[in-house]
């Protein structure tokens, strides 16, 4: 389900039908093979031990049993997705093989497979019609490639993806061309070029309907031709974007070899791509002449490839400069094989075969580089012995890092914080890295407090039907060993948050080398950061959104930390707009998922928590007889008068809510604003984004109302513990409750109708005299009609669940969402859009993951290396567009206090005190030992010294003991000083964290 957010399911049902040929199952055919559409997987290669530290679903006995690669990943393929068909074929692919087996395939991919059999294939594939779209990908050593060609023509439907953009209209002028101008504080972030259709424009009623392609004019306006005779403009009015096939270009691989078109992913390097190109096709010439790639450290191959380079690149249309460092260390590093970089490489890949067929997204055109060349600087000292194989799983990386860099990852502690997508694909990282498997040293440690849901099925790979409802930590943890069973791990179901602050303490974390977060949660996110930040550690966060992900590394002393940079807020809907004036369905969304909250989670709580405070009813009568003020008793009092006692009385509250929601509510916003009310500058108060409001009519007949009554009913008997039978749902039941329900008229009230977009919803409903008097009245009645006994004082409140069907929370929302939409004339949403809004899902795709997830684990190869500043990228990329941007870590800030005094994120003084240290004390010791005398002092939001404030004078005499109160556990407490400005008036300057030690520890 999180992935049809992504594709929709007019490209799910074409991957359905679609069949893709694989050729190659090594470390990076696997990764792409976990794409999850029909697939023929080919390999002719037996399964050595070499692949053990290269194809997470290739284990020891496949190699004592000396499988072919393909037979043995084939049913670990499968059961990613059982209703996907996976073949395996072990024919040998060469020269003289006849393609035109290739006719059945919609997709051709071939990885390890050379470059003349890649342009015969290609020749072939472009030459059919339609074509069959065509991807080769490849990884040599610390350089990968990715090469695509869909036929000369291939058109796409939805280029991005992203949602049909909704503007508002504020003015519309009447001149050519006409300009549009958006609602106030609205931009409409549209582009030049793309097409707008109008609905719902007063005045300049010819518009709606017709289709314009605009002119961006600024942020907040667009120009959409001409406009001159059209009658003049009124109010109101929404443009929608309407989505546009492209259609996109492409050239065989023979003629993109001499004219390349690259992705250019790292902006410092423009031309980094042609460089790895030229050095690429060095390297396949080499291999074609000698039959071997070059032998590791080896200089003599190291030249020789260099000519073939030189002399390529001379027969290139732009004849590129050959960078002499690239083609050496792709010589040196040829035989070996980057494992997360194959992950990177091997989830754009697979988005472009999900492009290839179901004509979605953006495709490559039509080369794409990623390289670790980054990491080259400091193995230009190391002897060639380093990289050269030990006969272990770990020599294809070897061959890559050099052996002192294995050995470090082998040591590592890591604590990897959330086992979802990202979680598990770094899992897969690690146990092929081979991280935490030291003899002596090493460890992951995993947290989740999640159990695997259906919906984690399709992108959190380690994990198959078997496993659902069974924690997501344990279980990742199971299968991680089975990729690499010397994998050392601990795993937790914890959440880290300040909530559970005590459970990860400081000294937990001093032991971590590196700290991996693979959270959606941004407050997790943020409260991991400044851990890391307290305790000297390296953070590496990412995460996804559909086809969007980022990397962002954080080294100590380094870079600036995750939490010094925030993303704006999201825009909050105004309470006013989702109580009475909602414009878009997200707004109807959002308001029949409060009213679930309010009538089925929150007030039960309520009810509950005052009963157990108060644990009889005629003890509360006797207690507001008296005069006493109970908190939430009047409407606790209203719950339990009106609580339905059968399902009779279940179906009759719902029909009774149908008419307060639906009806009633849009009279009485009619009556205190009729429709031809204006404002005090003359225009009309009913006026786009304000939409009037009219009542539906309840019709049995009408499946949304129908559905709202079930639905509504099943939920109010849930919570007030009421049985039901599949008979009582039958309709004839329901139509003979519903027939016999009196509904209240309509009443206008008086009440004030808020309007104001910035004002928020009050905490408290003032409780008026005459309702005190009604529920002394109404708790008398329920006592003496018995119905205040121990059972009536207990609801059962529901948690909000979106994805289990059966529930019934889903279908409530999406009835109540879209009659309140009808009650607006808002275009209605089907249940799958109003589960997501509703759900807050966050769509998600495997592909995405992937890519992430070996961008990460390249990071934490240098992370463990100990690189400089200038060797980190971090990464936003979005495989729909397609985008890659890769750019240097931000460079830690440092904040001047004074007279040479700084500090940076990464500083944190130290004072160590003793039993009978004062206040003063401590200020003295700040001054001694860094220069400079603190004039306020704080314990997280405890104010300990404000000179200014009563009192505070005094205290510097006490101990700090006394002021800070610490458990007898606790060792030291962090604080936070400030410094007089230089110039009165001035704010006062901020300082470093301050570690203050009760007692002088031996060490």
């Amino acid at each position: 389900s999180r992935q049809r957010y992504v594709l929709g399911d007019t490209a799910m049902q074409k991957m359905a039908q679609s069949h893709v040929f694989l050729s190659g199952v090594g470390g990076l055919g696997v990764e792409i093979g976990k794409l999850g559409s029909a697939l023929t997987v080919h390999d002719t290669k037996q399964c050595t031990k070499w692949d053990l530290g290269i194809n997470f679903f290739i284990h020891e006995d496949d190699i004592t049993s000396q499988r072919n690669r393909a037979e043995a990943t084939l049913h670990r393929i499968a059961e990613l997705n059982p209703y996907v068909r996976v073949a395996a074929s072990t024919v040998p692919l060469d020269e003289t093989t006849d393609l035109s087996f290739l006719k059945q395939y919609q997709c051709v991919i071939l990885t390890e497979v050379s470059l003349l059999l890649q342009k015969k294939i290609n020749d072939f594939c472009h030459a059919q019609q339609p074509p069959i779209k065509f991807i080769s990908a490849d990884v040599y050593g610390i350089c990968s490639r990715l090469f695509c060609d869909f036929g000369d023509e291939f058109e796409v439907l939805d280029t991005t993806g992203e949602e049909p953009k909704e503007i508002f209209i504020s003015n519309i002028t009447q001149s050519n061309p006409g300009i549009v101008t958006c609602l106030e504080n609205h931009p409409h972030r549209l582009e030049t070029g793309q097409f707008l259709t109008f609905r719902e424009v007063n005045g300049m009623s010819c518009l709606n309907g017709s289709t314009h392609q605009i002119t961006v004019v600024s942020p907040y306006s667009f120009s959409i031709g001409n406009t001159s005779d059209m009658e003049p403009y009124l109010h109101g009015g929404i443009a929608v974007q309407v989505k546009t096939p492209k259609t996109f270009y492409f050239e065989r691989l023979e003629k993109q070899i001499t004219n390349p078109l690259c992705l250019v992913a790292d902006f410092s390097k423009p031309q980094a791509p042609l460089q790895i190109h030229v050095a690429m096709l060095a390297l396949n010439h080499f291999e074609e002449n000698f039959g071997r790639r070059p032998n590791i450290g080896c200089l003599q191959d190291a030249e020789e490839m260099l000519k073939i380079a030189m002399s390529i690149s001379e027969t290139l249309e732009n004849k590129p400069q050959v960078n002499g460092d690239v083609v050496k260390w792709l010589s040196r590093t040829a035989q070996g094989f980057l494992a997360p970089l194959a992950a990177a490489v091997g989830g754009v890949a697979s988005q472009e075969v999900l492009k290839a067929v179901t004509g979605k997204f953006s495709p490559l055109q039509q080369w794409l580089y990623i390289d670790m060349l980054d990491i080259v600087t400091p193995m230009e000292k190391m002897g060639s012995e380093e990289f050269l194989p030990r006969g272990d799983r770990y020599d294809a990386l070897r061959a890559c890092i050099g052996d002192s860099l294995c050995q470090k990852l082998h040591d590592l502690n890591v604590f990897l914080v959330g086992c979802g997508a990202i979680g598990c694909e770094m899992l897969k990282n690690f146990a092929l890295l081979g991280v935490g498997t030291g003899q002596d040293k090493g460890l992951v440690t995993i947290t989740d407090p999640d159990l695997i849901e259906k919906s984690n099925l399709n992108r959190q790979f380690l994990f198959r039907p078997h496993h659902i409802q069974k924690p997501k930590s344990y279980t990742a943890a199971e299968a991680t060993l089975n990729i690499n069973p010397y994998l050392k791990i601990d795993s937790y179901i914890n959440k880290v948050c300040p909530a559970t602050e005590n459970t990860y303490s400081d000294e937990f974390y001093t032991k971590q080398d590196v700290i991996v977060t693979a959270l959606d949660n941004v407050e997790a996110r943020r409260y991991i950061d400044s851990r890391c930040v307290a305790n000297l550690r390296p953070l590496i966060d990412s995460g996804t959104m559909g086809t969007k992900g980022h990397t962002e590394v954080i080294v100590p002393h380094l870079t600036e930390s995750y939490n010094s940079h925030r993303d704006p807020p999201e825009e909050e809907i105004p309470f006013c707009t989702l109580k009475s004036f909602p414009a878009a369905i997200e707004h109807t969304i959002q308001w029949a998922r409060d009213k679930f909250e309010s009538s089925f989670s929150h007030k039960p709580s309520l009810f509950n928590k005052f009963w157990q405070t108060y644990p009889s009813a005629e003890e509360v009568l006797q207690r507001i007889k008296s005069g006493e003020s109970l908190e939430g008793c009047f409407h606790v009092i209203k719950t339990l008068s009106r609580r339905p006692r059968s399902w009779t009385q279940c179906v009759e509250l719902a029909r009774v809510k149908f008419e307060k929601y639906f009806s009633h509510k849009a009279l009485q916003l009619l009556h205190s604003f009729p429709l031809d009310t204006r404002l005090k500058d003359g225009s009309l108060f009913w006026q786009s984004p304000k939409r009037p409001p009219f009542p539906v009519k309840f019709e049995f007949n009408d499946p949304l109302h129908y559905g709202f009554i079930v639905s509504a009913a099943k939920l109010f008997a849930t919570v007030y513990c009421v049985p039901f039978t599949e008979k009582d749902l039958s309709e004839e039941t329901i139509f003979k409750i519903i027939s016999a329900v009196k509904v209240p008229e309509f009443r206008p009230s008086n009440k004030v109708v808020q309007t104001d977009e910035t004002a928020r919803k009050p905490d408290h409903i003032p409780v008026s005299s005459e309702d005190e008097r009604n529920a002394i009245f109404q708790l008398e009645k329920s006592i003496l009609s018995n119905e205040a006994l121990e059972n009536d004082l207990q609801m059962k409140p529901i948690s909000f669940e979106k994805d289990d069907d059966s529930n019934g929370h889903i279908d409530f929302v999406t009835a109540a969402s879209n009659l309140r939409a009808k009650m607006y004339n808002i275009e209605p949403a089907d249940r799958f859009k109003t589960k997501r809004i509703a759900g807050k899902i966050i769509p998600a795709i495997a592909t995405a993951t992937a890519a992430v997830s070996g961008l990460v684990a390249l990071e934490l190869i240098k992370v463990v290396g100990g690189y400089p500043g200038d060797a980190y990228k971090n990464c936003f990329l979005n495989l729909a567009i397609p985008i890659m941007v890769l750019t240097e870590t931000a460079e830690v800030r440092r904040t001047e206090i004074r007279n040479g005094i700084s500090f940076t994120i990464w500083d944190r003084w130290t004072i160590y005190g003793k039993e009978d240290f004062t206040l003063l004390d401590f200020i003295n010791a700040v001054r001694e030992k860094y220069g400079i005398e603190p004039t306020m002092v704080v314990q997280g939001v405890k104010m300990l010294y404000v000179p200014v404030m009563p009192g505070h004078i005094k205290r510097l005499k006490l101990t700090m003991q006394k002021l800070v109160k610490p458990s007898a556990d606790k060792k030291y407490v962090d604080l936070t000083v400030s410094f007089a400005p230089e110039t009165d008036g001035e704010e006062d300057l901020p300082g470093p964290p301050v570690r203050y030690y009760f007692v002088q520890e031996d060490n």
